[in-house]
């Protein structure tokens, strides 16, 4: 896709100022057709959106990334979502060849010596797959809300990602965490079970974990590391 101007960003996001999140799924949704996928990890604001979409289009592209290292209860709720909306959620894996090389070279947990060993392991289990997934794509939808993380916070419900060179779309970005659970929990939404033992978001076993109540969001993720560092590299910081 080609990319857009600020100014016709700027105009994408007062058109869609104020608007519902169902509204703004079902404007790109009909108006990009094939050309956009929906990227879940299986996280409750993930699932608020697929619980969307099957109402506008059961047919929308929607998948998630198998890491390798994900817990058993996501693996339930991929399963359970399916049976749910009669759907098929694509798993994408990484490639092979990269993660051997990387585990015999730096180890198994390779994450919690540096950094910079954990951008690596999220991006050959993570950002490789993701880019293969986006193939052939205009845009891509994700459930990033502001107040998940600093990393976050000057987000827009429509962005352009440089990384992938293609529209994203932020429809939960001003929801709180509260509202997330009020739609879940009114329409009946499966969700990980892990949410009902203290995560509150949930990524690959070896870096999640649960957290206390009134700890941040997003403070069993990568909890070696500072809020600043706390991203993978699928979702770039503003």
């Amino acid at each position: 896709m080609e990319k857009i101007s600020k100014e016709q960003l700027h105009q994408l996001n007062q058109r869609f100022a104020g608007t519902s999140a169902h509204e703004i799924l079902e404007y790109f949704l009909k108006s990009y057709q094939h050309r956009i996928a929906f990227a879940t990890s299986m996280g409750a604001e993930d699932q608020a959106i697929t619980h969307m979409m099957a109402g506008i289009d059961r047919n929308s592209r929607i998948f998630t990334l198998d890491t390798g290292r994900l817990f058993q209860e996501t693996y339930d709720a991929i399963e359970r979502t399916n049976a749910r909306y009669g759907i098929n959620i694509e798993v994408f894996f990484p490639e092979r060849e990269q993660v051997e090389k990387m585990v015999n070279e730096k180890g198994v947990n390779l994450f919690y010596e540096s950094i910079d060993n954990r951008k690596l392991c999220c991006h050959i289990r993570k950002i490789v797959p993701l880019r293969r997934a986006l193939q052939g794509m205009d845009v891509w939808i994700s459930g990033l809300r502001r107040s998940q993380a600093v990393t976050r916070q000057n987000l827009q419900p429509v962005e352009w990602d440089c990384t992938f060179g293609l529209l994203k779309i932020n429809p939960l970005i001003d929801w709180t965490e509260e509202q997330v659970w009020d739609f879940i929990n009114k329409n009946n939404i499966p969700y990980n079970r892990l949410h009902d033992q203290g995560f509150r978001s949930i990524g690959c076993l070896p870096c999640t974990r649960a957290i206390a109540p009134g700890d941040d969001v997003r403070a069993g993720r990568w909890w070696w590391e500072t809020p600043e560092q706390k991203e993978c590299g699928l979702h770039p910081k503003k």
